[in-house]
């Protein structure tokens, strides 16, 4: 182990300890202990009732399923961050956090990091923080860039053995990065894979990114509009991990108009990426099997001015 990795993992045992500290002092109970099985019953100490309320309302038949999924997140800084603790208040089954950068203070705006994290790693922070809001989620991190050759490959193995049950896949993968290489590389292992997966990201509108970035510093740092993305996203994860409501190809959100455009879009069937290819042929095989449904249009009876 290299000096940086034994300073982190001791900064991380520094502040379990002062946390573990805090809460002997002022008398609270601390964390919690784990749940087997959510339960509906409705009780102050139940942390899943309101959310199994969903079932009473009629909107989701079997929210307890959630426990059953596995979650991939790639990127976990002002979106993907949101995005992790949204789903682990939800009691998912199982997260995997990907992210190589390091807390730093200028994160402390994105809601989620806190100033005593400065110099974790990103998916050590973010995994130490929500084991404590929810014990019952399991958790998997991996502290680096999946862009490079071996890391990709390492990437690609976690998507399809990494699930709940080790060695079935994830059932979904969320990207919440912030450039161009890492959407490719996850979008070439999702094609590869068939795994599916859902995209994220905040951009700036009718402005050049590359002379407001600067090290350190994200073009989009409104915390207000990272949790719009990361709620929209979760939204849609429920949705479809849960069979309800209807899951939008692609939402957006116009934070200057308060507009939410929606829109479907169509593949490019010359893509470079065989896979992708591959996948569009797939779908069209599979829409093609399926039951067309016949629209019987009733004739307009006619009412004659003698028979009114």
């Amino acid at each position: 182990m290299d000096s940086a990795s034994l300073m982190e993992e001791l900064q991380l045992r520094v502040r379990e300890l002062e946390e573990a500290l805090a809460r002997e002092q002022g008398g609270g109970q601390g964390q919690r202990a784990r749940i087997k099985l959510m339960s509906p019953e409705v009780t102050d100490s139940n942390p899943y009732s309101r959310l199994m309320a969903l079932k009473r309302m009629g909107i989701v038949k079997h929210y307890e399923k959630i426990c059953t999924f596995t979650v991939a997140v790639v990127g976990v800084g002002g979106v993907g961050s949101v995005t992790a603790e949204m789903l682990t208040r939800c009691g998912i089954g199982k997260l995997l956090l990907f992210d190589y950068d390091k807390v730093e203070l200028v994160n402390v705006n994105r809601l989620f990091f806190q100033p005593h994290q400065a110099g974790l790693s990103k998916v050590q922070a973010v995994e130490h923080t929500l084991r404590n809001i929810n014990p019952d989620v399991q958790f998997e991190v991996h502290n680096y860039n999946i862009t490079t050759v071996d890391n990709f490959q390492h990437f690609m193995d976690r998507i399809s053995y990494g699930g709940l049950e080790e060695g079935k896949p994830v059932d979904l993968v969320l990207s919440c990065v912030d450039n161009f290489e890492a959407r490719m590389a996850i979008n070439t292992a999702c094609n590869e894979l068939g795994q599916t997966w859902m995209e994220s990201g905040v951009i700036a509108a009718n402005i050049d990114e590359k002379t407001l970035k600067r090290k350190g510093v994200c073009a989009t740092s409104l915390p207000t509009t990272m949790r719009l993305v990361a709620g929209i996203l979760v939204q849609s994860v429920l949705k479809f991990l849960l069979n309800f409501g209807t899951v939008s190809y692609h939402l957006g959100y116009s934070a200057m108009q308060d507009f939410f455009p929606t829109m479907a879009m169509k593949p490019n069937p010359q893509c470079n990426d065989k896979n992708c290819r591959k996948q569009q042929e797939e779908y069209k095989e599979k829409k093609a099997a399926q039951p067309k449904q016949v629209v019987v249009e009733q004739e307009e009876e006619i009412v004659h001015e003698d028979n009114g």
